[in-house]
């Protein structure tokens, strides 16, 4: 038996592509209520959002006016979950969604990390959250501790100032995470662990799978909360088009694209990485970031 080897602990997630039927709507969403700004002049039917015009997208909208919503109890996007420097970004991303009109639909306390989630106007589901730091995370048998708890809404705001008013989000903000629906959590862990080498950290919630690199509480969240054996939704449906992982250079997307065709799988080298799809049909592209 072959031994197993971590994905290298820089990796790391970048863009979320997301497919979309009305993009002038939803851009404004994440420009108005998310903060995010266009990295580039709007094309016809994508927009890149980033922090800034030096900084990777972190979100990608592809326009597509036909494409049907994606169908319930299907594979696909959780949600994403972007992750800002600190407690007092936080507030001001509280600030913004409630300043932009959008109601929260949970707000929560992960021992790791607080977070506030809600849905863009086409259904997408997004965690803004922040990191406790590692020092202050709890370990059991050398498991990371995650929960769910109530966030103390009041706190974080008690952290803004009168300066925040109108900032967007700040330089440093990343994807910190993605969450995907999957359609059986042993065949996810065989591609995402077995495969990639993600490290599994935590098994304790129902129906869910938590895996990441470098020691992180996770990189990527997996459960099959849409029921065992969904399918994957139609092609060119609204939603996830694909999520990239970035490794350290070429030597470690070289190493990746091998791991996978000796799992079985199929990578495939496309303009700007490798790309595959999981045993769910959830696309990934794998990119070299230097």
């Amino acid at each position: 038996m072959s031994q197993y080897v971590s994905i290298d602990p820089g990796t790391s997630i970048g863009a979320v592509r997301l497919a979309v039927a009305d993009l002038d709507d939803v851009a404004d969403f994440y420009r108005e209520a998310i903060g995010l700004r266009p990295l580039e002049p709007e094309q016809s039917e994508i927009v890149r959002f980033g922090t800034g015009e030096d900084a990777a997208p972190l979100v990608e909208l592809v326009g597509n006016p036909s494409a049907p919503p994606r169908p319930r109890h299907t594979t696909g996007l959780y949600h994403l979950a972007i992750l800002v420097p600190t407690r007092a970004d936080l507030a001001r991303a509280l600030q913004r969604v409630a300043d932009a009109g959008w109601r929260l639909t949970g707000a929560s306390d992960h021992l790791v990390s607080e977070s506030l989630y809600l849905s863009d106007p086409e259904g997408n589901g997004i965690e803004i959250y922040r990191d406790r730091p590692r020092e202050q995370w709890r370990y059991r048998d050398g498991a990371i501790q995650m929960s769910t708890e109530p966030l103390d809404l009041d706190g974080v705001l008690g952290e803004l100032s009168r300066e925040d008013a109108g900032a967007g989000m700040p330089a440093g903000t990343r994807m910190g995470h993605v969450h995907l629906n999957v359609a059986d959590l042993t065949a996810a862990e065989t591609f995402y662990s077995g495969a990639l080498g993600f490290d599994v950290t935590v098994r304790g919630y129902p129906g869910a799978l938590f895996v990441s690199a470098g020691g992180y509480h996770h990189h990527i969240g997996l459960n099959t909360w849409t029921g065992e054996g969904a399918p994957p939704p139609p092609p060119l449906s609204r939603g996830l088009r694909c999520f990239e992982i970035r490794l350290p250079g070429e030597a470690q997307l070289a190493a990746e694209e091998d791991r996978l065709r000796a799992a079985g799988f199929e990578p495939e080298r496309v303009d700007g990485g490798v790309s595959v799809n999981d045993p769910s049909g959830n696309s990934v592209l794998l990119t070299a970031s230097a």
